[in-house]
Parts: structure tokens; sequence; C-alpha cells
């Protein structure tokens, strides 16, 4: 969990972080993202969730799954830790829509920025 809080809290070139709050917390552990979002407060007005998972944990890259709460809820796209700031600023300020993003991932279905 420390390699995630680190690469979460590290700022990107241009100094830019995620706003993310983590929950360490054994009772979400094999939820799917539809379950984790039934569990949301009503008043949580953040416009997406990041999970980690044990695909997050098997890589160097700790590709997060980030579902959208605004657009396409529950629509899912893998995000390499790192860039998470990018998915987050953008959907926050609303720059961006998730579908921007879930059309910008690699072959391998993870986006690592633009």
């Amino acid at each position: 969990m420390s390699s995630l809080w680190a690469a979460l809290s590290s700022p990107s070139e241009d100094g830019f972080l995620a706003n993310v709050a983590l929950v360490d917390d054994r009772q979400y552990e094999g939820l799917s993202p539809d379950q984790v979002l039934k569990l949301i407060p009503a008043e949580y007005q953040h416009p997406l969730l990041g999970l980690a998972d044990s695909v997050t944990f098997a890589s160097a890259e700790l590709p997060l799954r980030v579902v959208d709460r605004w657009g396409e809820r529950g629509r899912c796209v893998r995000v390499v830790a790192a860039e998470l700031w990018s998915i987050e600023n953008n959907l926050s300020g609303a720059n961006m829509d998730f579908e921007e993003f879930a059309g910008a991932v690699d072959d391998d279905g993870v986006f690592r920025g633009f």
C-alpha cells in the first residue's frame, strides 16, 4: 500500500496531484465496482472512484481501476497510479469526459497519459 500512496502523492512533472482520499479497509475487498458504487453516500460529489485490487498490486505501474460516477456510471478504465491526477483533475474541472480517457488506453487497456 505504501508504494501506491507514494505514487499517488507524488506530483507530476508539472506539479499536478490527484485529489484523493485513500481508504484501506478489508470490508471492500473483492467487491465489484457496482457493489462499491452502491456503498457511496449520496452527498459524495467526486466524479470517480479509484479501486486498488490484485491487478493493481501485481504491476510496478500500479494500474488502478477507475470507475466513472458522472457520465456513464459504472464504466471502468485502468490507469497507472502516476497518471491518476490527469483523470481526476480533468473530470473534476469538467475539462474532459471519462470517455476521452477510456478512448486513450493502450492496447492492454491501461491509460498511461496522453
